[in-house]
């Protein structure tokens, strides 16, 4: 059976190796077991059951397995299973907003060294950020399972056990409180926000991204990329949320380069940017990128003028 190549994913950042969509063929010699998991759909083209989480896992494993050289990773049934093409392309653009801090270069090693808000049991955005520029990473959160779970990514993968320090915030109404110490220099902060207000919210929400997978009526709601009470929900929402992450900010001004987050709902973004105005921010901008089949975007701010950015040492 003729088999038609997925098309080129142009809306990925140009560093993207996932531009090109999914090589199954060469993922499934690497990974033999995504085999189960794969179909060719009714026009020709090779695919996955994305409303399967244990398909959605197993690829996540394959592709880090093949482009990241990740040998383990393994995560609770219940906690969020990321989308990698999404996560990495963060990773990438973030890399860009360093550059123009850095005479145009991008500054690659363990001496860049970024704060993961939210790390999730996925530990997704430290493997990937070491895997692509050398960086390290403090990942916090406030779920002790979640840490655990990173601990023992970490542990199996033995070029991560420098690169990576987990700490759980036993605050949970804080962000950044008990995390940033007096020394701490970190070139930026990055963030998936707890996106619902209730859990009847996101479940309600997960319902209909299943029934939209499957073209039929779910009753109980089965998240392929999972979610755990605090990757979900928060009081607030994301609007809470990120409020919250910028009023605190204002406190550790020096202390971080570019504080950046994840924003999915632009009607947010107005909010935001009176808040950062409010708190005196330097510079604030948004890069609009894509996530999966979604458009999002990524809110960036700054304490320090443009001669403390340009001074920022990053070795």
């Amino acid at each position: 059976m003729k088999r038609t190549k997925q098309p080129e994913k142009k809306n990925l950042h140009p560093r993207n190796q996932h531009r090109l969509g999914y090589d199954f063929d060469s993922l499934i010699q690497i990974l033999p077991e995504l085999k189960n998991f794969v179909g060719i759909n009714e026009h020709q083209i090779q695919t996955l059951d994305f409303s399967n989480p244990e398909a959605v896992k197993t690829l996540n494993k394959a592709l880090l397995l093949a482009y990241y050289d990740i040998q383990f990773w393994e995560i609770p049934s219940t906690f969020l299973c990321p989308p990698i093409p999404g996560r990495v392309d963060y990773v990438h653009y973030l890399a860009d907003l360093l550059a123009q801090s850095n005479n145009g270069v991008i500054p690659k090693g363990e001496s860049v060294q970024g704060l993961d808000i939210g790390v999730g049991a996925n530990c997704i955005y430290p493997i990937l950020g070491n895997a692509a520029y050398g960086w390290s990473f403090v990942g916090t959160d406030i779920d002790e399972k979640a840490i655990q779970n990173c601990k023992k990514i970490i542990e199996k993968n033995p070029q991560l056990i420098d690169a990576i320090s987990l700490q759980l915030q036993t605050e949970p109404r804080f962000i950044f409180k008990n995390i940033m110490e007096s020394e701490d220099k970190f070139a930026f902060t990055i963030c998936n926000p707890p996106f619902h207000n209730s859990k009847e919210e996101a479940t309600k929400v997960a319902l209909r991204k299943v029934n939209n997978l499957n073209n039929d009526k779910a009753t109980s709601p089965v998240l392929n990329f999972g979610g755990q009470n605090a990757e979900l929900w928060c009081p607030g929402g994301e609007l809470g949320f990120i409020t919250q992450m910028i009023y605190e900010s204002a406190k550790y001004p020096m202390h971080c380069l570019w504080y950046t987050t994840l924003v999915s709902k632009q009607a947010h973004l107005n909010s935001l940017y009176k808040t950062l105005n409010k708190v005196n921010a330097a510079n604030i901008t948004t890069i609009d990128m894509a996530q999966g089949q979604k458009t999002s975007r990524i809110l960036v701010w700054t304490f320090l003028t443009e001669k403390q950015q340009k001074e920022w040492k990053f070795e």
